[in-house]
């Protein structure tokens, strides 16, 4: 009986897990996670903390015999190394599990800035359902909130604490808000947008340490000023959980390589989700993409090679559409513009509205946008299908509002149209 370990209890895992039981009914499949929890969505703890859902609210699967009747088998442990010429699996607890295709799929953990006093009680990051629990008990109504980290993840975690009713500060070493997805002018503007709601925006600044001070905390600035707080949350970016795979034999770079498969350079070995490099068709390059909706791609994809069913990848796209205390901001592909390319800019700084389109050749290859709700799901369609513009790049040139005109005029020829409609309709 072939058996398949999975590594990660999140979407990737279970989603490759389920289509694996579909496909190979008989085959034995084991999820290994490191959490001492039903497997569940680290997207809906903002929720959570907002109080829109209970802990049960933020399981996959909402059903306590789910896995039990899918003869999944759950094992409660942490991967510490795979031994890919014995085909094996060794875990925290002592035991050694052998395989004979293995799915890693162990996502992202929180990257933890070297600053004095990260282990003061009051200092959490925001990742798992263990942390929420934490912060829900400090960030009270009027309670005073230290943020580190206004990227996308932090943006995601301000939105609920401002719900709580904190007070809160956000504090951002990078020149803007978000800045790996917005260019200064959007970044700029979503700063703006959240100084309005009454929060405390430091950008270009580090947390140089925090002490104790009484029944709280004190941060002192790069800026040289000092905050008071009664709950720091660390926010300052993720990479993959992939510490365990050296001297593996597993090539990894900024994730765990793979092909147009899945299939690492091990036979047998797959990778999905945040912990994965794989091809982008509109950079031309791999990168890490940690979106839930390219995880559950990516691990539909590796189980069905895991089960004998030969499938490609059609590629994975920079996609990022952000909530931040209502403003809504997108990223899509190449957004900071490529070597020899064009750009077309619009802004209204007054209604709060920011456009920016990225061309190479008559191609749209990413945009960003501020308060640009209409357009959302036709700059994806046109970034994500490439679809190639003619005229209708020099008339974008001139007023960028007209990208519903230059998607009909030109997606439907070039067999994009029902992908098209089904983007609108999200």
């Amino acid at each position: 009986m072939t058996h398949h370990i999975i590594l990660g209890a999140g979407p990737a895992g279970v989603i490759a897990a389920e289509t694996l039981r579909k496909h190979c009914p008989q085959d034995r499949i084991t999820i290994v996670g490191d959490e001492k929890e039903a497997p569940y969505s680290r997207m809906a703890i903002p929720y959570l903390l907002i109080g829109n859902v209970e802990e049960k609210g933020t399981w996959l699967r909402k059903g306590d015999t789910h896995f039990a009747d899918l003869r999944i088998d759950i094992l409660n442990a942490r991967a510490t190394q795979v031994d890919t010429a014995a085909r094996q699996v060794v875990l925290d607890n002592g035991q050694s599990l052998a395989f004979d295709k293995l799915l890693i799929a162990t996502g992202s953990q929180p990257v933890r800035p070297p600053i004095a006093g990260m282990d003061l009680p009051g200092v959490h990051p925001c990742w798992t359902l263990a942390d929420a629990r934490a912060i829900a008990a400090l960030a009270k109504p009027g309670a005073k909130v230290l943020q580190m980290g206004a990227g996308f993840i932090g943006c995601i975690i301000m939105e609920s604490l401002k719900q709580r009713g904190v007070e809160l500060s956000v504090v951002e070493m990078g020149d803007r808000m978000v800045p790996r997805m917005m260019g200064p002018m959007a970044g700029g503007m979503i700063r703006d947008w959240c100084e309005a709601q009454g929060v405390k925006v430091y950008v270009g600044t580090r947390v140089e340490s925090i002490e104790s001070a009484g029944q709280g905390l004190q941060v002192r600035l790069s800026n040289g000023q000092t905050v008071e707080a009664d709950l720091v949350i660390s926010a300052t970016g993720v990479r993959p959980a992939i510490g365990f795979l050296k001297d593996s034999g597993i090539t990894c770079l900024q994730g765990i390589l793979t092909d147009q498969c899945l299939q690492t350079n091990v036979p047998g070995i797959y990778a999905a989700g945040d912990c994965a490099e794989a091809f982008d068709k509109v950079s031309g390059q791999t990168i890490v993409s940690a979106i839930q909706p390219n995880a559950a791609e990516q691990a539909r994809v590796a189980a069905l090679n895991m089960a004998g069913q030969h499938t490609t990848l059609k590629g994975v796209t920079q996609i990022n559409v952000l909530d931040t205390l209502g403003l809504i901001s997108t990223s899509f592909g190449n957004w900071q513009g490529v070597e020899g390319g064009e750009q077309a800019q619009l802004t209204d700084q007054a209604a709060g509205k920011h456009l920016s389109l990225q061309f190479q050749g008559d191609v749209m290859v990413g945009c960003n946008s501020v308060g640009w709700t209409e357009h959302v799901g036709v700059m994806r369609g046109l970034v994500e299908g490439q679809v190639r513009l003619g005229d209708w790049k020099d008339r974008l040139m001139q007023d960028p509002t007209r990208l519903m005109d230059a998607y009909l005029a030109c997606a439907q020829g070039q067999g994009q149209w029902s992908g098209a409609a089904d983007t609108r309709r999200r």
